[in-house]
């Protein structure tokens, strides 16, 4: 792997994870963008939210497979991999989310954060259970149930790539339908993680030149933000209850995001703030972990000032969410950097990419919510 697409890489992982943060941005029916109360803030909300960075899960998927098998399916190491990956993914998905768990269960007992987040006082052994390791449905975190899916992925790696590497269209065109026809999620919390991963082992063991349309990477960048652009016009008309044709038309676009994402990066990298963002290391899966935590808590003091106009709060709130975690990061990383290393699963610095296989109003809960 040559530096043009390490760095690629490191600069898709911060610039999507930076869009997640919007994904995530809470809200509550009375703010609903689809109401249109605000016109063209609604849909650019829309825009952000429900088409845009939708990419992001699909193609930080699809840098996880291509990592893990960048040196071929014969050196490959099961064992090892799992040890690893019990390291870099699991432990920070347990360390982040039973602290949130804790904190929330705390604040409850306070009588704080009730409609907010789930109920965790009167909550069943089961549904405990859920919020801690994301058996049946999402976690505490929310943005954790990524964590939670690469693990299965990478436990299911070694059929995923045998399948791949004797019969790869015909896996990838069945993964490709089961992300994104109305089927059952079956283990997976978000079906369109299992295909992006398996398009990534794909690019590797298949030696695809990943650089072979970065000639054409303004045309491929132009479309997929029209794209976009068009499916956040649908989403704005038909929303927040989609149709089945709707939900499968933003699937595809997630998907086509994989490659479109990959396009932006050739066309970023060669500029200066480009440059610099290669170089952030493992404050993009710093940010990725302590994000949503830090939004519930704006969107409870944002309820508390009786501020009606809600646009300051969705235009501010993941600015100012990045800018404290950026400083929050570099603070641990003098402070403490043995313990950040195991929050940010070993990821210290950007040279490391090439050698790990990675990488008021109130909400209410619910399992439908922004994922």
């Amino acid at each position: 792997m040559d530096a043009n697409i390490s760095s690629r890489i490191n600069l898709m992982r911060i610039v999507l994870i930076s869009g997640i943060v919007f994904v995530h941005v809470p809200h509550d029916p009375s703010t609903s963008p689809f109401l249109g109360i605000y016109g063209f803030w609604d849909w650019l909300r829309v825009f952000l939210g429900d088409s845009l960075f939708r990419v992001g899960v699909p193609c930080l998927s699809a840098i996880s497979g291509y990592l893990l098998f960048r040196r071929g399916l014969e050196t490959f190491d099961y064992g090892k991999t799992i040890r690893t990956k019990a390291r870099t993914v699991m432990l920070p998905f347990l360390l982040w989310n039973l602290a949130f768990l804790a904190l929330v269960c705390i604040a409850q007992l306070k009588a704080i954060g009730f409609g907010y987040l789930p109920d965790v006082i009167d909550a069943s052994p089961r549904e405990w259970l859920s919020l801690a390791f994301a058996l049946e449905g999402l976690p505490i975190n929310v943005p954790l149930y990524f964590l939670r899916d690469l693990m299965l992925c990478i436990l299911l790696s070694p059929l995923l790539a045998w399948l791949i590497k004797r019969y790869p269209l015909p896996t990838l065109f069945v993964l490709f339908a089961y992300a994104v026809l109305p089927l059952p999620n079956g283990i997976f919390l978000k079906k369109s993680i299992l295909f992006g991963f398996s398009a990534g082992i794909y690019l590797s063991l298949h030696r695809i030149d990943v650089k072979r349309f970065d000639a054409h990477a303004r045309w491929i960048a132009a479309i997929f933000l029209a794209v976009a652009v068009a499916l956040s016009l649908v989403l704005y008309q038909t929303g927040p209850e989609f149709p089945v044709w709707v939900d499968m038309l933003r699937s595809l676009v997630a998907l086509s995001g994989i490659l479109g994402s990959w396009a932006i990066s050739a066309l970023l990298v060669r500029t200066r703030l480009g440059e610099r963002l290669t170089r952030t290391g493992g404050l993009s899966f710093f940010i990725f972990c302590a994000h949503y935590p830090l939004l519930i808590l704006f969107w409870m003091i944002w309820n508390r000032t009786g501020i009606a106009d809600y646009r300051l709060f969705y235009f501010a709130s993941p600015v100012i969410t990045i800018a404290l975690l950026v400083a929050a990061h570099g603070f641990a990383k003098r402070m403490a950097p043995g313990f950040t290393a195991v929050l940010t699963g070993s990821r210290t610095g950007s040279s490391q990419t090439g050698a790990r296989p990675d990488a008021g109003r109130r909400t209410d809960y619910s399992p439908q919510q922004r994922t």
